[in-house]
């Protein structure tokens, strides 16, 4: 496991597990800046990938704050998200937890922290309810 990386498994096919986060994120008012089909790249290069899609999301609101605290999480931001199928066909997806990222950058006090922590809630709730996981919500409902 990478240090500050979070998974979970999804109920749904990666396809669909991705086509949920956008939903989730969307609804929440956060951009989606790019959706990168990792496999598909792959198969244009004649090579094999297993399903593997990024998702590049966020809003100014959540990342300016850190940022202006500290420029170097810049590097970390906007938030992604990954969707991928493991070799016994389980789909995962994972995100760098943005307290890990804030800490990764020296913001560990006050009003950073403090959107860190919103961040992270926020990330966590967009991904359980993509993965079909939050315990709040049935299985398939979003």
């Amino acid at each position: 496991m990478t240090a500050g990386f979070i998974k979970h498994q999804s109920h749904f096919q990666p396809g669909e597990t991705m086509d949920n986060l956008v939903g989730a994120v969307t609804r929440r008012g956060l951009a989606v800046f790019l959706r990168l089909d990792h496999a598909a790249a792959a198969i244009q290069a004649g090579l094999d990938l297993r399903p593997t899609q990024l998702l590049v999301f966020g809003r100014a609101e959540g990342g300016t704050p850190l940022m202006q605290a500290n420029q170097t999480i810049g590097v970390d931001l906007p938030l992604r998200a990954l969707v991928w199928c493991d070799p016994a066909d389980r789909t995962w997806i994972g995100y760098d937890d943005p307290l890990w990222l804030a800490a990764r950058h020296g913001l560990t006090e006050g009003n950073p922290r403090h959107a860190a922590e919103a961040l992270s809630l926020l990330v966590e709730t967009c991904v359980l309810q993509a993965a079909g996981t939050d315990p709040s919500k049935p299985r398939g409902a979003l």
